[in-house]
């Protein structure tokens, strides 16, 4: 018998192999096949490929004891019509390693509550949790909003104990690999157990064991990053999206999709419901809320009546940021109150390294990365200029055009070490630590640096986005945004969106158990647009004007974007193709084709990067219609194209 079997390759189609011996497979089946020279492992498909070609049929060499479910061969295809990726890729995400299919002896024991600690819910939390219930447990999409420290968290754990009950599995995403180690402490207190952590750090075996005991559904409950969205659940029963307005949830190299948007799909094909948790909404789920497509419920105040921090403006001037001094003395007066009452203060910069571009006093020559279009970042731990886009890394040695001997750079702008220095400078007694990527390569330090914060045996935290997502510190109380003017710049139409979203969650950090809280942002533009909408902390009214802007402009959430980005050793080249992909794509009815114009960021690892902008209906699904064509158009080889659908970077 002739069955359709997809491997995990660049395919789009399922092969044709013969089942020998093996006369019961079904849509699921993951079996062996010779491939080339090559064994390679594949899933039985849901439709055969018709083909005029004569060919060579190969048998079906081994069946494994595990399979997909139906549901979940549909979400692999409507994945890849949606985000225009070949099924057989999309499929690797969920096959993994071939030793994944290899016996293990470790073994996962079925889940039993057992609660170690006594949460008790609010009145504002349990009414909460009675709306989520009264959507019933098919496919819906709740928005669960609420103030930051208005305990979400505990309200939806009550909301997995009940989907747990029902011995279905649950699965957690998070924005961050960073949050696990702090969630998972959160949810063993629940709980009394620990749930399966998934996300690229873990090692080879341990991905195993959780990949064979979620597939055979004795696992029933995994905490991860977007990639946990690609483990083949037997009996999924909830997934829910934390901060689901963070930006992290869009992969942007490789496989680009949105894992948010995705486990969305996955729960109505599934027929599961999806829970949504967040202080500020992105614009397209606040605009799902008021068309009624997604249900909704909030929470107006913190757990235990806490109020949100107090805030102070601290107007900047030119002349102490020519003597690159960035903490004001009116900051540090504030400030020292907290440390005076041993309690902690952030911080914040969202600009890693120590600063952001080099000047020579000599010549005026500037340190740039020699493969892409942007100036090298100093890195003062590294004592080298790095390059945050291709990794590269120099030393400060170039010759001065003027001089002939090095060059005797002047740095300009801060970044998170510069403020660490400063501080250090300011405040030598104290503890002060560095929360930035940069930092945390290693699992265990930053398991023992988070431990050290939560033990206030830190001082002094200098922080960059990362850590405005989700974590708890008791004894935080006062957070100064060195630089409120700069977090909102990139090349992106969602900057001001971002901007409430991440000062919002900055502030939610600080007096989460006290009365007595602040932030302070220094600014050169006290009277600026941007600080006001912060200030002014309504969050419906800004949401509200943002979504007429976005109508406006026929921007998302009222159209849909598709960026086509054509990158290639040759800048003309890249140009070129770009044009003769715009002219074969007009022929598409109903989409405005914008560009093509350069990237921003224009060159990338040594490619030249130039970009086309595709805007349509959002209820026109232009997918099919352009996978057809750009399968039809001859691109040169020397040509990658990358298709990113609902882009959120424009860099």
């Amino acid at each position: 018998m002739k069955v359709p079997v997809l491997i995990p390759r660049i395919f789009d189609h399922p092969h044709t192999y013969l089942s020998g011996k093996f006369n019961k497979l079904k849509p699921g089946s993951i079996v062996s096949v010779p491939f080339g020279k090559d064994e390679e492992i594949g899933v039985i498909w849901d439709r055969q490929e018709e083909t005029n070609r004569k060919f060579k049929i190969k048998t079906i060499l081994e069946k494994s004891k595990f399979s997909f479910n139906k549901n979940l061969i549909k979400f692999i295809n409507w994945f890849s019509v949606y985000n225009l990726v070949p099924k057989g890729m999309v499929l690797k995400m969920f096959l993994g390693d071939k030793s994944f299919l290899k016996e293990s002896s470790d073994k996962f024991s079925q889940v039993k509550i057992k609660q170690k600690n006594k949460f008790d819910l609010n009145k504002e939390q349990a009414k909460s949790l009675q709306e989520i219930n009264s959507f019933g447990n098919n496919f819906s999409v709740t928005l669960l909003q609420g103030v930051t420290g208005s305990g979400k968290t505990i309200v939806y754990f009550e909301k997995i104990k009940e989907s747990l009950k029902k011995n279905k599995q649950v699965l957690v995403l998070l924005p961050e690999i960073f949050l696990t180690n702090q969630f998972n402490q959160r949810f063993e207190e629940y709980f009394g157990f620990k749930p399966a952590i998934w996300h690229s750090k873990i090692t080879k075996k341990n991905r195993r064991n959780i990949w064979q005991n979620i597939i055979n559904g004795k696992l029933k409950l995994v905490l991860g990053a977007r990639s946990s969205l690609f483990l083949p659940f037997k009996n999924l029963g909830l997934i829910v999206v934390d901060e689901e307005h963070d930006t992290s949830y869009k992969q942007d190299d490789g496989i680009r999709y949105n894992a948010r948007d995705m486990a969305i799909s996955r729960g109505s094909i599934e027929n599961f419901p999806i829970l949504l948790s967040t202080s500020i909404p992105s614009l397209e789920t606040y605009n799902n809320v008021k068309n009624g497509k997604y249900n909704f419920t909030k929470l107006e105040k913190r757990y235990k009546n806490f109020s949100l921090p107090n805030t102070e403006i601290v107007s900047l001037n030119l002349d102490k940021k020519n003597k690159n001094i960035w903490i004001d003395i009116k900051t540090l007066n504030l400030v020292r109150t907290y440390l005076e009452k041993n309690e902690q203060v952030l911080f914040f910069l969202n600009r890693r390294g120590y600063a952001p571009f080099m000047i020579c006093k000599g010549c005026g020559g500037k340190l740039e990365c020699k493969n892409c279009s942007i100036f090298l970042t100093f890195q003062k731990h590294l004592k080298k200029a790095m390059c945050h886009h291709c990794g590269y890394k120099t030393e400060i040695n170039r010759k001065c055009g003027k001089t002939k001997l090095n060059c005797e750079f002047q740095m300009y702008g801060p970044g998170v070490e510069k403020i660490f220095y400063e501080l250090k400078q300011i405040f030598p007694e104290k503890n002060i630590r560095i929360l930035s990527s940069d930092f945390l390569s290693k699992k265990k330090e930053t398991k023992n640096l988070l431990e050290d914060i939560e033990k206030n045996k830190v001082n002094i935290l200098v922080g960059t986005q990362l850590i405005s997502k989700g974590f708890n510190f008791p004894n935080l109380n006062c957070i100064v945004v060195v630089d409120a003017d700069f977090s909102g710049m990139g090349f992106d139409l969602r900057s001001a969106e971002k901007n409430i979203q991440l000062y919002n969650q900055l502030s939610g950090r600080a007096g989460r158990f006290s009365k007595d809280s602040l932030i302070v942002y220094q600014t050169f533009d006290p009277s600026g647009k941007t600080l006001k909408n912060i200030l002014e902390n309504n969050q419906e009214k800004f949401l509200h004007e943002e979504t007429l802007l976005r109508k406006e402009k026929n921007l998302p959430p009222f159209s849909r974007l598709i960026a086509i980005i054509i990158s290639s050793k040759n800048e003309k080249e890249s140009f070129s193709e770009a044009q003769k992909i715009k002219k074969n794509l007009s022929q598409l009815n109903k989409i405005d084709i914008l560009g093509p114009v350069s990237s921003p960021i224009f060159k990338i690892k040594n490619n030249y990067r130039t970009r086309l902008l595709l805007r349509f209906n959002k209820d026109l699904f232009a997918q099919k219609a352009l996978h057809k064509m750009l399968k039809k158009i001859n691109i040169s080889k020397k040509i990658k194209l990358t298709v990113d659908v609902d882009p959120l970077n424009f860099s």
